[in-house]
C-alpha cells in the first residue's frame, strides 16, 4: 500500500497551476525552512532518504493541509527527536537546549563551501548491469520497499507494471530503499527509462508523450 504522498497521475486533485512569475520564494518563512532543513541536514545524523521518508510518513491529514514547506518543517521536527538531536521539551522550547552536536552546527561562513559540493550518490558496486541502452523493460509490479516493510521507495505507483525502455545508464549509485533505513548504501545500477504516456495512464491528453523515469535495477525486469 502507497502512502498518499504518492500522487502521480492520481484523479480528483486538481490541475497543477502554472505561475507566469516565478518566484525563488512566495514567503520568508520559505527560505528560513530550507536554511533549516539543510543546516540540520549537516549534522551527519540522516541522509537525503531518511529525510525524504520522514516527510513521507506524516499522517496523511498533516500531508494533506500542510504546505510544501510545512511538509519539510513537519518531517525534520519528526527526524530532530527520532534522532535524539533534541527531546520533545527541547523542540516546544520549554526547556534550554544542549546538544553535543552543537560543534557541529554550520557556520554562516561555510555554506557556500558545503552546498557547491553537493552530495553524490553514485558509488561503486559489485552489481553488474543487467540492462542495455534500448532494452525493453517492466517496472516491478509492486511499488513498495521490498527490504523494509512501508518503507521508502523511488519507484512511483503509476509505474508499476508498465513497459517502457532503458535510455540511458547512470552508473552505480545508493540505493534508497536501503539508505533511508540505515541499511547502508548498497549501491546498485540506475537507468533512465522511458515510458509512453498511454503505458502509464488509460486516458492521457497526448498519447505519444513519453515520461522518463530514473530507476534502480531491483525496480525493473525484461519485459514479457
Amino acid at each position: 500500500m502507497s502512502r498518499v504522498h504518492d500522487m502521480g497521475g492520481r484523479f480528483g486533485d486538481g490541475p497543477v497551476i502554472h505561475e507566469a512569475e516565478v518566484e525563488v520564494f512566495h514567503e520568508d518563512w520559505h527560505a528560513r525552512a530550507l536554511a533549516l532543513t539543510l543546516a540540520a541536514g549537516a549534522l551527519g545524523q540522516w541522509n537525503i532518504d531518511t529525510s525524504r521518508h520522514a516527510r513521507e510518513c506524516l499522517s496523511p491529514q498533516d500531508y494533506m493541509r500542510f504546505s510544501y514547506y510545512e511538509k519539510w518543517m513537519g518531517g525534520l521536527a519528526a527526524l530532530l527527536v527520532a534522532k535524539g538531536v533534541v527531546t520533545l521539551d527541547e523542540l516546544a522550547g520549554d526547556v534550554p537546549t544542549r546538544s553535543p552536536l552543537s560543534t557541529k552546527a554550520l557556520k554562516p561562513e561555510s555554506v557556500a563551501g558545503v552546498l557547491a559540493k553537493g552530495g553524490p550518490a553514485n558509488r561503486p558496486s559489485n552489481i553488474a548491469p543487467s540492462f542495455a541502452i534500448g532494452a525493453k523493460v517492466q517496472a516491478r509490479k509492486l511499488a513498495q520497499n521490498t527490504l523494509v516493510n512501508g518503507g521508502h521507495t523511488r519507484l512511483p505507483r503509476y509505474a508499476a507494471g508498465a513497459q517502457g525502455r532503458i535510455v540511458l545508464y547512470h552508473g552505480t549509485h545508493v540505493l534508497p530503499d536501503a539508505a533511508a533505513h540505515g541499511l547502508g548504501d548498497r549501491a546498485e545500477p540506475l537507468y533512465a527509462v522511458a515510458f509512453a504516456a498511454a503505458a502509464l495512464w488509460a486516458h492521457p491528453e497526448h498519447p505519444a508523450d513519453e515520461v522518463v523515469l530514473d530507476l534502480w535495477q531491483s525496480y525493473l525486469e525484461p519485459a514479457p
